[in-house]
């Protein structure tokens, strides 16, 4: 049976995220679900952002010309098509829904990686749930974010894009409605998926999305053996902050430098404001 099972090489940051934010044996996520959906559009933004799809001028998300392979197609067809550009926040509350987070689901399915499950309710079909089928990918991501956790606090490194927003390059880009997405997101681009089957590799990327940039900066020394992490890495980093769930993950790990990769770079920023409005939303809600 498990031969039959193809080996597993990449992994988007969707399906990344949805994989570690959903329990092994029950295949029931390990989040709210209205911070799983949240979540899992903002980990669109940061994949199509990482392709070189989409980066962001002054405050709003624009398509960049360039064409990726990719799962999340749809997605970028619909920024590209969008005849006024819209905000992060908006894109994640546009593509947070029930249907996007299946189709990562179904996609991982389609690998071997998770299990299709459906549950009967008085002889229907009408839950669904995901258990690992395939223990080696989640067990690669948790290595490369504990590596990545364990370094000097200056290896996670978010994209600069207070940069983005406020400086005079995209503010003249941004006005003659050029598709130039500026130095900072150039940084986070083309850098594949996830390697699942190499844990350790990734410090090439790091290193190579770190020079000949005038925002580079110099990192302090890691910890013995410790290596700077890939950029994807660093944004699940991010992800996982930001719905809550890093620090079930890794306990007694410091988490005020994955705090702040959260909090600085856009797509999970805007992850973030969009959780901030639903809680508000509920606890307002409780009190009527």
């Amino acid at each position: 049976m498990n031969a039959e099972i193809p080996k597993v090489a990449e992994l988007s940051l969707p399906q990344a995220f949805l994989l570690l934010a959903t329990n092994d044996n029950t295949g029931k996520p390990e989040v709210p679900v209205f911070a799983l959906r949240t979540t899992v559009a903002g980990a669109i933004l940061a994949e199509l952002h990482l392709l070189g799809a989409i980066g962001l001028q002054g405050k709003y998300v624009r398509a960049t010309g360039t064409d990726p392979k990719t799962d999340f197609q749809h997605e970028l067809e619909l920024i590209r098509g969008k005849s006024r550009p819209r905000t992060p926040k908006w894109w994640v509350s546009v593509l947070d829904s029930r249907a996007e987070v299946q189709l990562v689901y179904e996609g991982m399915a389609s690998l071997g990686i998770v299990e299709h499950v459906g549950e009967k309710h008085l002889g229907r079909f009408r839950a669904v749930r995901y258990p690992h089928r395939d223990h080696a990918p989640e067990a690669a991501l948790l290595k490369n974010i504990e590596a990545a956790l364990s370094g000097a606090p200056s290896d996670l490194e978010a994209p600069d894009s207070t940069a983005t927003e406020a400086g005079a390059v995209d503010a003249a880009t941004t006005e003659t409605g050029a598709a130039d997405v500026g130095v900072s997101d150039a940084r986070w681009t083309d850098v594949g998926a996830f390697d699942v089957g190499a844990p350790d590799a990734g410090a090439s990327d790091a290193a190579t999305l770190g020079a000949g940039t005038s925002d580079a900066t110099t990192p302090a020394p890691a910890k013995p053996g410790a290596q700077a992490p890939d950029a994807r890495t660093t944004v699940l980093i991010a992800l996982l902050q930001a719905a809550g769930l890093l620090g079930k993950l890794f306990p007694a790990a410091d988490l005020t430098r994955a705090s702040e990769l959260a909090r600085d770079y856009w797509p999970t920023r805007a992850v973030e404001d969009e959780l901030r409005l639903i809680r508000l939303a509920e606890e307002e809600a409780a009190t009527l």
